[in-house]
């Protein structure tokens, strides 16, 4: 099966139906077909970090939505440590010139420990490390001109990931 890593823009779209990119990560996700998550504790971190300001139901939705990716047979979601801290670190110690964050460094330096070419964002620092960033439009667009049709209803696996209580 095909690993596609998760990256931060992708849960936000996932589990706010009023996200913008929610419609182009439905997409892209009907698109890939079947896939495995991946994603880190770090990724996470910062998805609950972007909600923590907006109010007590969010904070508790988004809670409760990570512990099911957590608990999702289908996620992969790599452990934070002391080394993918320290793999992140020397990544971004060598690209001063970018604008990259280190939870980017430490998801890109987990998709090269693992294999992982394509990536759910559309976070043009991937690109440039040369991974294949899955969000972008003409991508998605290829990708449904070769036959992969979407599917009007989101699949029940992007359903699960609603902020349901």
């Amino acid at each position: 099966m095909t690993l596609v890593f998760a990256d931060t823009l992708y849960w936000g779209a996932a589990l706010n139906p009023h996200d913008q990119y929610r419609a182009q990560v439905i997409r892209a996700r009907e698109a890939l077909g079947e896939i495995r998550l991946v994603t880190t504790d770090e990724v996470l971190t910062e998805l609950l970090d972007g909600l923590a300001q907006r109010g007590a139901h969010l904070r508790k939705a988004a809670a409760r939505a990570v512990r099911k990716i957590l608990d999702d047979r289908r996620v992969t979601v790599h452990p934070q440590s002391h080394e993918s801290f320290l793999e992140g670190l020397r990544l971004y110690e060598q690209r001063c010139d970018k604008g990259y964050s280190l939870v980017d460094c430490i998801s890109m330096t987990t998709m090269r420990r693992h294999a992982i070419s394509d990536v759910l964002t559309n976070d043009r620092h991937f690109k440039q490390e040369g991974f294949r960033v899955v969000l972008r439009r003409e991508h998605l667009a290829s990708r449904l001109r070769r036959g992969t049709r979407h599917r009007r209803r989101e699949s029940p696996q992007f359903r699960d990931l609603f902020l349901q209580g």
